[in-house]
């Protein structure tokens, strides 16, 4: 198992390759299946990601409960106007895709958890829109998902991807540092970069609460996921500029755990405290156990 992104970076360093193919390598040592089996799970993968963000964007998905959906594709609608947004041209469609995954968790729609499904918008709604962006074949998109799940293995041996445990920084914020080292890879940055990103990300998401309203996956789950996917093209930029962590990757992930652990059990998806206990929070958490229909939200 990974246990340090320190060392995995030094070991693409010293072969000359990248961080993908540390990753696959060490899939194909460890499951004992052959690197073509190997990349055809991944591929699966992206396409079950593909197929999740244009299901959110293709008509407002509605979460069970009713408490959540439809605002990737409000936004997604506004972008078709003459409206420009203020986020750009790529984070802006990012962002929808984004949500988009996750409104489509919330509806009981099928995601591939990245790593968690409470984060799954961030890597898809990073990667698919740069690949619209910047024409990258569905083979790199592939190579970039191995980049980012090698991340997702540190990050959980060394800290935690659960809200459980660690805080929404556990999941939104590895999900985000995922993205960065896997959108570096994607745009020329080299192994040490991917690593920059991956700690300028963390750093920024440190202490985010998990805090679900009515104990779901929707509120504010799904909107994270937008900041998230931004959270990761502001490092993507930094790293890439050659802006360098003072802190290095391993420490900060080392850090993020042991925040996650001081951290008060309210905030650790309990939904005892933070937004979950508002007054809109409590009313919206009364009405859904109550099964009161969707359309008296």
């Amino acid at each position: 198992m990974f246990d340090s992104l320190d060392k995995i970076i030094a070991l693409a360093q010293a072969q000359g390759q990248p961080l993908h193919e540390i990753v696959i390598a060490r899939e194909v040592q460890q499951s004992g299946r052959d690197r073509q089996t190997v990349w055809n799970l991944m591929y699966k993968r992206l396409l079950v990601m593909r197929r999740s963000t244009e299901e959110g964007i293709a008509r407002p998905v509605k979460s069970l409960s009713g408490i959540s959906g439809g605002s990737a594709w409000q936004l997604w609608q506004y972008l078709q106007t003459d409206y420009e947004p203020i986020t750009g041209p790529i984070l802006s469609r990012a962002i929808v895709r984004a949500m988009a995954v996750n409104e489509v968790n919330a509806g009981m729609g099928c995601i591939v958890a990245t790593p968690t499904a409470g984060s799954a918008g961030i890597l898809p709604g990073v990667l698919l829109t740069l690949q619209e962006a910047y024409s990258f074949s569905d083979e790199q998109l592939v190579e970039a998902l191995f980049t980012a799940s090698g991340v997702g293995a540190v990050i959980a041996r060394r800290a935690s991807i659960s809200g459980a445990a660690g805080g929404c920084q556990a999941e939104t914020g590895s999900a985000a540092a995922m993205a960065a080292a896997a959108a570096v890879e994607l745009l020329g940055g080299s192994p040490h970069q991917s690593g920059q990103a991956v700690a300028i990300t963390l750093k920024n998401m440190l202490g985010l609460v998990c805090d679900p309203v009515a104990g779901l996956v929707e509120v504010p789950c799904v909107k994270r996921n937008a900041a998230g996917a931004a959270q990761c093209f502001i490092a993507v930029d930094m790293a890439l500029a050659g802006i360098e962590s003072v802190i290095p990757p391993d420490e900060v992930i080392d850090a993020m755990a042991r925040i996650g652990r001081s951290m008060d059990p309210r905030f650790k998806e309990t939904a005892e405290g933070g937004l979950a206990t508002t007054p809109t929070g409590l009313r919206l958490a009364q009405m859904v156990w109550q099964g009161k229909p969707p359309e008296e939200f």
